[in-house]
């Protein structure tokens, strides 16, 4: 009896196999790809088991149909041995200056409202006076800059948010959505475990949607509740890596009480 013909499965951080954890992560069959890339799924096949290799091209037409954002582009070049395309900027870098300005109007626009800027593992890169200063009621530890640990581990912040189980089922649903767009990112896998396993500590109430057209952010404070509403601004036009994960989040009162609320300690850091 003739022997089979086994192919072995590829190194997980080679070409075939970034490409075959992309197509995964996205649930596609390799004919479902093939035919969106429009190219043959026999092709398509031997790139998966290394039995080709791609072109430049051909890697740049498997991200366009996998949709990956850009830092996973660049990764799946890298892994074909080409140069990456997207420029990855350090934030802090001469070329991102004119860009940090318009970051800085915006927050400034901003005040005195919170304004919280993270990337795309949710760690506060920057945050406005006002907003440093809820965030301090909700660290354990000082150091810890990630909003989703802060959410699903910090005793302060389970002291302080009043609504918790609100803000982690909202919070995963998000973070589901980001981790499928990213199709392969074990950080936000990470942030999603975390947030599931705190969301079966904190259930949400009998009946209640986990998911509402608008879920308010409710703190406790020694002068009473604040309510927030927070919406989102990313910057999808860019072609750099740094800005496309960036988001800022700008809070906005939910009420008259918090608007002065917030007036006040604004004029209590001089802001």
């Amino acid at each position: 009896m003739p022997a089979r013909d086994v192919t072995p499965l590829p190194e997980a951080g080679s070409f075939p196999g970034l490409l075959r954890r992309y197509r995964t992560a996205r649930r596609l069959s390799q004919l479902d790809l093939a035919l969106t890339c429009e190219i043959s799924a026999r092709h398509l096949s031997f790139l998966e088991t290394g039995r080709a290799s791609p072109s430049r091209e051909m890697v740049q037409q498997l991200s366009e149909g996998l949709l990956l954002p850009l830092g996973a582009r660049n990764a799946l070049l890298q892994a074909a041995g080409f140069a990456p395309v997207y420029p990855a900027s350090p934030l802090s870098s001469q070329a991102l200056g004119p860009f940090r300005q318009i970051l800085t109007e915006m927050m400034d626009r901003h005040a005195p409202y919170p304004a919280l800027l993270c990337d795309r593992h949710w760690n506060v890169l920057d945050a406005s006076p006002v907003a440093r200063r809820l965030l301090a009621a909700l660290q354990d530890d000082p150091g810890e800059t990630n909003l989703i640990r802060m959410l699903t581990s910090s005793r302060a912040a389970e002291a302080a948010i009043a609504n918790l189980a609100e803000m982690l089922a909202e919070m995963q649903g998000r973070i589901h959505l980001e981790a499928l767009e990213a199709a392969d990112d074990d950080v936000l896998s990470g942030l999603l475990s975390a947030l599931e396993e705190a969301m079966a500590r904190h259930p949400l109430p009998g009946g209640q949607s986990a998911r509402s057209p608008l879920v308010p952010l409710t703190l406790r404070t020694p002068g009473g509740e604040l309510r927030f509403l927070s919406t989102v601004a990313h910057f999808g036009t860019s072609e750099d890596v740094t800005i496309r994960d960036l988001r800022l989040e700008l809070l906005f009162p939910a009420d008259d009480a918090t608007r002065t609320a917030i007036a006040e300690i604004a004029a209590s850091l001089g802001t």
